[in-house]
């Protein structure tokens, strides 16, 4: 079983590596004992998100399905031939990942089958189950048993994934919108998407990045600095989408070029050397 696990858990790390650089060098920058687990959510996160966003020729909704049922199976068996659900449920029933964070998880992916426009009630529930809850699982790593650290850490772990997933709403309003019709943020009308109702959204992605903060200096050192780097990159992806008009987001996709990536890993390498974070 050890080669098994360790097989299915280099699965899930090459996944992370061919769908994001980003996040596989932000992983890396986490203590090694944390590296694996990560990727088996990250792994476990991005096939959901394949099933709603791009197997456009299949039965979304029995593959999601079938999808959930093998997960909670998994779980429970504590073993999968899928790969990556094998991997996952290692993580979870280690760290005890609650449930309820996998169910919430899920249901959101679900939203994204049939739901075009939200409210603030659904759009708040979107955004808990599709970002916040993944930041809580990360969070049930990076503690390691510890409760008292994982309940204070708790709501700034959530505001980081909210800021991530907003900003990615921004950022992915060309395929969102004009490919597949979604509108995540409440009330705004992308066919009239004006300066102030950006500015508006772009208040609340800045206070739940200042919240996050304050808990990524009192993460374990060894997590520290990786999800820091995380956080600059999107800040920095943030900042740039806040000096384009809306015209512009609406028909192009903000990226950060690589070489300011890798400007990012140094910059924070050695604030988290001379412990400035």
């Amino acid at each position: 079983m050890e080669l098994f696990d360790e097989t299915t858990l280099k699965c899930s790390r090459l996944i992370t590596q061919h769908y994001s650089t980003s996040f596989t060098l932000g992983i890396k920058t986490l203590d090694a004992r944390y590296r694996l687990p990560i990727y088996a959510i990250y792994g476990f996160v991005r096939y959901a998100d394949e099933i709603v966003d791009t197997f456009h020729a299949y039965n979304k909704a029995d593959l999601l399905s079938g999808f959930r049922q093998d997960t909670y199976k998994a779980i429970r068996d504590r073993i999968s031939l899928n790969p990556v659900l094998h991997s996952f449920q290692l993580i979870v029933n280690k760290y005890h990942i609650d449930q309820h964070l996998i169910d919430a998880f899920l249901n959101s992916m679900e939203m994204d089958l049939h739901q075009q426009e939200y409210n603030q009630e659904g759009y708040a529930e979107y955004i808990y189950g599709s970002a916040e809850v993944v930041g809580l699982m990360c969070l049930r790593i990076f503690c390691e048993g510890n409760k008292q650290m994982y309940d204070d850490l708790k709501e700034p772990a959530r505001r980081l994934g909210a800021a991530f997933q907003k900003v990615n709403f921004l950022r992915d309003i060309r395929s969102d919108y004009h490919e597949r019709g979604r509108v995540y943020f409440p009330g705004v009308n992308f066919g009239s998407f004006t300066e102030s109702a950006k500015a508006e959204i772009e208040a609340y992605i800045q206070a739940d990045f200042d919240a996050a903060y304050e808990g990524i200096i009192r993460l374990p050192q060894g997590a520290k600095w990786g999800v820091y780097l995380a956080y600059l990159y999107y800040k920095t992806l943030f900042r740039k989408i806040k000096k384009m008009p809306p015209s512009r987001i609406l028909h192009e996709r903000i990226r950060v070029p690589d070489n300011q990536k890798m400007a990012l890993l140094v910059q924070t390498y050695f604030q988290h050397k001379m412990n400035y974070l």
